[in-house]
Parts: C-alpha cells; structure tokens; sequence
C-alpha cells in the first residue's frame, strides 16, 4: 500500500503564495501518478494538477501559470507550489497516488486546508 501524508495548509492573503507537502510511503516504486485535488464547501472533488512517473504535468485550468507541482524524489516528496491566490482557490487540498498493487489502486492523504482571504 501506499500511505500519504499531507501539511503546508493555512491563512494566506489573497495574491500571497503557499506550498504544499505530500510525503509518500510504503510501496511508492508502484506508483504511477500523484496529483493534487481540491473539494471546497458544497462541491465537489477537483482536479488541482498530477504528474506522472515520466514527469508528465497537467494543470486544471483554473491554475495554469499560478501553481506547479515539483516533486523530490530522494524526499518522496511532491509539492503543490501556489502563487497569486485568489479567494476562489480556498478548499481543502488533498494528496492523491495512483499505484498497482494486485491490480490498479488509489491512495488519498488527509487533507490541508488551505483558506485565501480577500
């Protein structure tokens, strides 16, 4: 299994930045993809950004050219680097790992909350 633990949550201003942890654990050389998602209050589940083992990005729209998503893989480490937050981008932030293990499986961290004010 794979295990992810989450931290870097918080109050920012609005157009301040934050970065976000994720620490994997566990079977993570059977890990295809990590991402970031996203649920704010009354919707649902969203993509943020992922990345792939090969390095390969893909960004929500709504993010382009705000976040990036660096990862240290000597650390096991993926990060979420946010910059000029808006209000809109208050949720909590969720780590997320695609691995196989006896088959395709899916691993969630616990969640930061991360609230922009205006």
């Amino acid at each position: 299994q794979v295990q992810l633990v989450e931290s870097g949550g918080g109050l920012v201003q609005a157009g301040g930045s934050l970065r976000l942890s994720c620490v994997a654990s566990g079977s993570i050389f059977t890990i295809n993809a990590m991402g970031w998602y996203r649920q704010a209050p009354g919707k649902q589940r969203e993509l943020v950004a992922t990345i792939t083992s090969g390095g390969i990005t893909n960004y929500a729209d709504s993010v382009k050219g705000r976040f990036t998503i660096p990862r240290d893989n000597a650390k096991n480490t993926l990060y979420l680097q946010m910059n000029s937050l808006k209000p809109e981008d208050t949720a909590v932030y969720y780590c997320n790992a695609n691995y196989q293990r006896d088959g395709p499986k899916t691993s969630w961290g616990q969640g930061t909350q991360v609230t922009v004010s205006s």
